[in-house]
């Protein structure tokens, strides 16, 4: 193998590891993929995830041109409001977003079931399914080798950990760098979007994303998911030709069983919930919530009461402990498997396509003689370790995702939440502030430092 053509193993198939397969493979580099599921329908990956501009730059780089389009013809319909709201529907503020006329500074509402299936696309001989990764072998001829659950393994020049959370490549590699849990719970339920469930929610509420401060320590988060296509998967009158005639032709389509949702999450500081909520699925998750949620407005209540038994989730948040930059070697790691944030905001899966895009530009670099594999590694990773665990600390700070937030306290929670609502309130009122919160919308996502 030589070391201007490296050959890159790919350890998870997620937004990120897609990502960078897609840029790699763009630039000439071989790469393969390794994804613990068996099928590409596989996974709890059917909720929103916000992609901001820096996402969508990362993806428009490294995705063929027309698959790019295909990316923005599956997304929702964009947000046109950030609100903020109390338990019992009242608008404490409201604050109108970017139109999505650009196809990159801008939102987007991603449903990540079909983000995974655009990512997918084309990739049918790069990506392999059922392979559990073991362990790693750095060899002396400086190649790698992994290892899988059925006994196979791959070699390459290069071995990247893709692989979320939980990362086994990361325990073997880096055995300090340790998640830990960040205190809270969050409940995930999606709701069928229908002619009823669309009239309990004002328009700003169904045009927006909508964040819930409610009393008591209880939170949530509101999205309306509203596609291109309808319940059987056919395509809607309205959509432009070139989107029908992109998605007419879309293999991934069929792969894809995403429709119009509501997603409405609930969350808290995890003492609040059931000691056994992990374990629970189904109506009792459901139950959970709605007992935690007794004094919201009764059509929020409906909401989670119409939602699909099946899609309720329970979500015990974590965050990574920072740690210093390591040597750099035949192995390195992006996205979550290195930097878990709390959930909110689309902060991680942003992150992780920033640093997709970012290996990919430094592999290209190698590729290309300017500089050795190592040094590529090592030039990336002195670049995504700052801004990765940035990013960590900053998502634990907002929103009520860290368990220790004074929202959740039992006396100083209520002046807490009464700072929360007059901070967004007077924010939304005052155009410089309102101007200077929507710019941050959308620089905050991963942005470039």
């Amino acid at each position: 193998m030589s070391a201007t053509a490296p050959h890159v193993l790919i350890v998870g198939a997620g937004t990120g590891g897609l990502c960078l397969a897609h840029g790699l493979r763009r630039a000439g580099i071989s790469v393969a993929v390794y994804e613990r599921y068996r099928t590409r329908g596989e996974g709890l990956l059917g909720y929103r995830v916000g992609i901001g501009p820096t996402g969508s730059r990362a993806l428009r780089e490294c995705l063929p041109p027309e698959l790019f389009d295909i990316y923005l013809a599956t997304c929702a319909r964009s947000p046109r409001w950030f609100n903020v709201i109390t338990q019992r529907m009242r608008r404490t503020a409201s604050f109108e977003l970017r139109p999505d006329t650009h196809p990159v500074d801008t939102e987007r509402s991603v449903a990540r079931m079909t983000l995974r299936q655009v990512l997918l696309t084309g990739m049918e001989d790069v990506v392999h399914f059922d392979k559990t990764f073991t362990h790693y072998e750095q060899r002396d001829d400086g190649t790698v080798t992994a290892y899988f659950a059925d006994g196979t393994s791959a070699g390459g020049d290069l071995l990247v950990a893709a692989d979320g959370t939980h990362s086994a490549v990361r325990r073997q590699y880096l055995p300090h760098a340790v998640t830990r849990d960040a205190g809270t719970i969050n409940i995930a339920t999606r709701i069928p979007l229908t002619e009823h469930t669309r009239a309990l929610l004002p328009e700003r509420l169904q045009r927006g994303i909508s964040l819930i401060f409610g009393t008591g320590g209880m939170m949530g988060v509101l999205h309306v998911m509203d596609f291109k296509w309808d319940a059987e998967g056919r395509l809607k009158p309205g959509v432009s030709e070139a989107d029908a005639a992109l998605l007419s032709r879309w293999s991934g389509r069929a792969h894809d069983p995403t429709r119009d949702n509501i997603n409405l999450v609930v969350w808290s500081a995890a003492r609040r919930f059931p000691s056994d909520v992990m374990q629970r699925r189904g109506d009792e998750l459901v139950q959970v919530a709605l007992d935690l949620t007794g004094n919201w407005h009764p059509r929020l209540r409906e909401l989670l009461m119409r939602g699909d038994p099946a899609s309720a989730l329970p979500i015990r948040v974590s965050t990574s402990e920072p740690v210093p930059q390591w040597k750099s070697s035949t192995v390195t790691l992006l996205g979550d498997a290195i930097h878990t944030m709390t959930p909110g905001r689309g902060v991680g899966a942003n992150t992780a396509l920033r640093d997709a895009v970012l290996l990919c530009r430094q592999l290209r670099l190698a590729t290309a003689g300017e500089k050795t594999l190592l040094q590529a590694v090592a030039d990336y990773e002195t670049e995504m370790v700052p801004y990765g665990f940035a990013r960590v600390a900053d998502s634990l700070n907002r929103s009520g995702t860290n368990g220790d937030d004074r929202m959740y306290k039992p006396v100083v929670g209520r002046l807490a939440l009464l700072g929360a609502r007059g901070y967004f309130g007077v924010t939304s009122r005052v155009p410089r502030l309102r101007r200077n919160f929507v710019n941050d919308f959308y620089t905050y996502r991963g942005e470039e430092d």
